[in-house]
């Protein structure tokens, strides 16, 4: 299946579906994000300038953990390190860049870490299931040849879609977090449930691939995804424990 990378050309200048992808998920989760703000009393002021402040630096430690993971090329041709049109950006160099720089962000506004990262949870979950589909223009974040009905004609052959996995897997995701934010108690909860789910998925489907940064004989990202659940599976049940705790002593403050 052959698609053109570019939307169209302006002048001299090509613009990638892939940016135009990633500037749409980034408007979208802002726009889910300011709602969800308002609505617990957060001032979304304070939403969009972490925004404004993280997803460039996200981008960039997106790139810096790409070139990182792949310094034998890099150190070898160190023009292209800026080159970021060629390709090379990993989500996880994204997150954890992302989490640093809000929580950074919140300590200097005075703000709640955990009611913030609850907030953009969901948005993240969607931006990536909306950002994957630049991987599907790019040709790009395939997997193995598979003689599946749903198979994609990619790179000479039938492949998994793995860039199409990953971004419904995003989806629900995001719908699960959606349905658990009514019910959420204690903040923190919702976006552990968003990196322990994430990182499930990423997991699984990053063993199809064929692109993948190594780390000796280990695939990166199902190292980071372990890393990412595990840390996930006891930051939830931290929350939950705390949030039982809580009650107990309300409880027992009545009862007095």
């Amino acid at each position: 299946m052959h698609v053109s990378p570019y939307l169209f050309v302006l002048g001299p200048i090509p613009i990638r579906w892939y940016g135009v992808l990633m500037a749409v998920a980034v408007i979208i989760g802002t726009w889910l994000a300011v709602r969800q703000a308002r609505r617990v009393g957060v001032d979304s002021s304070d939403i969009v300038d972490m925004v404004l402040i993280c997803v460039p630096l996200s981008w960039l430690g997106a790139r810096l953990y790409y070139v990182i993971m792949r310094w034998d090329f890099y150190s070898r041709h160190p023009f292209e390190i800026p080159m970021i049109w060629h390709g090379g950006l990993a989500i996880h160099g994204g997150l954890i860049t992302a989490v640093i720089t809000g929580y950074v962000f919140t300590r200097v506004r005075g703000l709640k870490f955990w009611q913030i990262a609850d907030i953009v949870a969901p948005s993240l979950a969607l931006g990536q299931a909306i950002g994957r589909w630049g991987n599907f223009f790019n040709q790009e974040a395939y997997g193995y040849p598979t003689n599946l009905p749903w198979a994609m004609y990619i790179a000479g052959a039938y492949r998994h879609p793995t860039f199409l996995y990953e971004s419904l897997w995003d989806l629900l995701v995001f719908g699960v977090l959606l349905w658990t934010r009514r019910k959420q108690k204690n903040n923190g909860q919702l976006f552990m449930l968003y990196l322990g789910s994430y990182s499930v998925g990423r997991f699984f489907i990053e063993g199809l691939r064929t692109d993948s940064l190594m780390i000796g004989p280990l695939r990166a990202a199902q190292v980071v995804s372990v890393i990412l659940l595990l840390a996930a599976v006891t930051g939830y049940f931290r929350f939950k424990k705390r949030d039982n705790q809580q009650t107990n002593y309300r409880n027992s403050q009545t009862e007095i």
